[in-house]
């Protein structure tokens, strides 16, 4: 598959959690995702152009790396939800546990795009050295 579609359905992904975390929590933070999940939306278009593609792609990446470690303070409190502790703001730490894993998938599907392509490339490099 390739990396535009994924970051089309990651950035559809981020866009449905965040509105409806708004619609849910009522709280205008919880639309956050969705402006990760716009931003993903216009990396993946621009990655459909050839010339634009390496680029688009990694700042695609460089937002799964922020996806991960921005709302990561909310994901090291999520077993303590789990187990029935209070915690200040239960929503958000769902919402930051959603983001975190679901933005460490797509820089998972980032890293295997961007090793896939670095083989391609030497393949076609030790291609074109040989007589």
């Amino acid at each position: 598959m390739k990396m535009s579609t994924v970051t089309f359905v990651f950035a559809v992904l981020f866009i449905a959690m965040g509105v409806f975390g708004y619609v849910v929590y009522q709280q205008p933070t919880a639309f956050i995702p969705a402006y990760v999940g716009i931003i993903l939306l216009i990396l993946g278009w621009m990655a459909l152009k050839p010339e634009w593609r390496m680029h688009a792609m990694h700042g695609a990446a460089l937002v799964g790396v922020i996806g991960v470690v921005v709302p990561i303070k909310g994901l090291t409190k999520l077993p303590q939800l789990l187990s029935g502790a209070p915690v200040d703001r239960p929503h958000a730490v769902v919402m930051q546990s959603i983001m975190a894993v679901l933005s460490l998938i797509f820089l998972a599907f980032c890293i295997k795009s961007f090793i896939a392509a670095r083989i391609a490339q030497r393949a076609a490099g030790s291609d074109n050295a040989k007589p």
